[in-house]
């Protein structure tokens, strides 16, 4: 089995939008007492097929955030969306979370919770049946999202690969 090349983009020449998908105040306590600091977790996207996360953490929740953009900017990954959705049924998996994707008719919405929901829509999937199983953790969620839509395959690279016409390949 081999691994899927997954394509980077640079941010420089697309316009991204952020969303906050969750923010937590971590305390180290010390022999002087207790010590607040926040970390952000982020997604960016176009909207039009890539996107990227990244973890921010600082002393104040606006530096936290500022540093989780610039790190989902260095992650960016191009995904495959068709007609709004994604062209398969497809799993991801991070640590405990577990993400099951399928394609939905148009005017269906993107039918997913949380952590989930804005990744698909920072990506520009508008109708997707969305699962999330396992655990409920916003870091692993992402991760996991982003998992699956990074193995999505688009039906014209495999016709290609496979030598068929398009037809082909959605009629068998």
């Amino acid at each position: 089995m081999s691994k899927e090349v997954v394509k980077r983009v640079k941010s420089a020449e697309i316009e991204l939008k952020d969303k906050l998908v969750g923010i937590q105040r971590v305390t180290k306590v010390t022999k002087g007492g207790r010590h607040f600091s926040f970390s952000a977790i982020v997604v960016v996207g176009n909207e039009k097929g890539v996107v990227g996360y990244g973890l921010g953490k600082a002393n104040e929740v606006t530096d936290a955030i500022t540093k989780g953009i610039d790190d989902a900017k260095k992650n960016l990954v191009k995904v495959c969306v068709l007609n709004g959705t994604v062209p398969h049924s497809q799993e991801g998996k991070y640590g405990g979370s577990r993400v099951f994707l399928k394609p939905a008719a148009h005017g269906t919405g993107v039918i997913a919770g949380g952590a989930m929901r804005a990744v698909l829509e920072s990506v520009g999937v508008t109708d997707v049946l969305a699962k999330s199983k396992g655990s409920s953790n916003p870091h692993n969620v992402v991760k996991a999202t982003m998992d699956a839509l990074a193995k999505l395959r688009d039906p014209y690279a495999i016709s290609q690969q496979r030598g068929i016409t398009l037809d082909r390949v959605f009629n068998g």
